[in-house]
């Protein structure tokens, strides 16, 4: 694998240096891992997910090459993407992008991305053509490993519009990220277009512009009595803020162009409609729209400040809007103070991506390395600190373990191998901090901002 980047590490020699060692650790211990088997029925998190087995460890061991070429990390990499697509591809499951078959479809096409360049363009093992229509585009199509799912994904999305889930972990917005992955290949347009359409369709129109409801069937059942009419979530994981990066992504990439500005334009109009002002704790809450208040989120990736401050910079550099920029560095800037009060910081006692010290410090770094604001790098030190504290030698995965509800739906300190919440999540946040090469792989989070080697005045 090769790569050229801008992107400049952030953390010390001593932080680096412990930093290495942690990684080294989460690497060791998932290569001595055995596969898992998936539980009959399981929906959630299978062993090939994105979110939480092969595919998402697939991606640490990829940057791994990158960072280390010639260690075998490519072997190992492209070993746990060809077991992802097999176990996909052997039971029934659900196009969600981080626990479905379209997170697998995502890695691989991130996998031919020019940013990692592997041998997994052919992930199936196949042999390489040798005939003389190889430079044909047929034969080119007929070789392209992801054509299958993006004929499938297609098809799924001719189909009537439901109450299905609109966001990026499981729903609509998801399918949209693996889209804009594949970009420009067969199907890409197509889907992107499908997802605009959609997205159009259900969209709310209120005073303060366009957002979407989550309908109270599709609450969480805990949540459902205080949200009987559902909400407008406010996380980029599961609400509008996911949607606007990936509306800001059509848009830059010149898919649905006027209905994709005209979407933006309503989502980003309505969201900082939902600001509560300097006079709260944060900026916004979990939820819009419900009869039980929801004011101070935590600082996070799923729900919280630094994800929507990221989301709202990158619709901002997409159309070049000054005004969001000013809104989302604003939110960016109160959220690093916020970084700043030990008590703040302790209501984020998890370490990964999704809820955890290690997202946090990534998205940190991203803005930092978009915008050169100081104030960014240092909340993004902070963070990746309280990330490598966190570690216990010897416990969890490469010396981490993450917060889970048990069988009693109680929170309790439990390993976890996962791209999301767990080790490889973390080791991958950490990669991006000690080394010189871009983590496109954010791309899933839709959290990957333009550098300021990319950005005009």
């Amino acid at each position: 694998m090769t790569a050229a980047s801008s992107w400049q590490p952030i953390l010390n020699d001593e932080a680096a240096a412990r930093a290495v060692r942690a990684i080294a650790a989460i690497a060791g211990d998932l290569l001595e891992m055995p596969p898992r088997a998936p539980k009959p029925g399981q929906r959630i998190s299978p062993p090939f997910s994105l979110a939480e087995g092969d595919a998402g460890q697939a991606l640490l061991f990829a940057y791994l090459d990158l960072a280390h070429p010639g260690q075998g990390w490519e072997e190992a990499a492209l070993a746990r993407l060809h077991r992802a697509i097999e176990a996909a591809g052997a039971i029934q499951t659900f196009p969600g992008l981080y626990s479905g078959f379209t997170g697998v479809a995502w890695v691989v096409e991130h996998f031919q991305s020019p940013e990692l360049g592997t041998e997994a363009g052919n992930p199936g093992g196949g042999e390489e053509s040798t005939g003389e229509d190889s430079a044909g585009e047929d034969s080119a199509e007929d070789h392209d490993p992801g054509a299958e799912i993006a004929a499938a994904l297609a098809q799924y999305l001719e189909q009537p519009p439901n109450p299905e889930e609109y966001d990026l972990i499981s729903g609509l917005v998801g399918v949209g990220a693996w889209a804009l992955e594949r970009w420009p290949r067969p199907f890409a347009r197509e889907c992107l277009e499908r997802v605009a359409e959609r997205l159009a369709e259900t969209a709310e129109e209120r005073p303060e512009g366009l957002t979407w409801l989550t309908p109270p069937e599709l609450v969480p059942e805990r949540e459902r009595a205080q949200h009987p009419r559902g909400y407008h979530n406010l996380g980029v994981a599961h609400g509008v803020p996911g949607v606007i990066a990936l509306l800001a992504g059509m848009y830059a990439a010149g898919v649905a162009g006027g209905s994709a500005r005209r979407l933006l334009d309503g989502a980003v109009s309505w969201l900082l409609a939902q600001n509560q002002g300097p006079q709260a704790l944060s900026c916004f809450g979990y939820y819009a729209g419900s009869e039980s208040a929801s004011t101070t989120t935590r600082l996070t990736w799923c729900y919280g400040d630094p994800g929507v401050a990221a989301a709202l910079f990158a619709a901002a550099r997409a159309v070049g809007h000054a005004g969001w920029e000013r809104e989302a560095l604003a939110i960016g800037r109160a959220a690093a103070r916020r970084t700043l009060r030990p008590e703040e910081r302790a209501r984020v006692p998890d370490t990964g991506l999704c809820h955890g010290a290690a997202g946090v410090g990534h998205l940190f770094n991203r803005l930092y390395q978009a915008s050169g604001e100081e104030s960014f790098q240092v909340a993004a030190r902070i963070w990746f600190e309280q990330a490598l504290a966190s570690a216990r030698p010897g416990a969890g995965v490469g010396g981490f373990l993450a917060l889970h509800s048990d069988a009693d739906n109680q929170l309790d300190w439990q390993p976890d191998a996962g791209f999301l919440t767990g080790s490889a999540g973390i080791g991958l946040a950490l990669l991006a901090a000690t080394q010189p090469t871009e983590p496109a792989w954010d791309r899933v989070l839709l959290a990957s901002l333009p550098q300021r080697r990319d950005l005009g005045d």
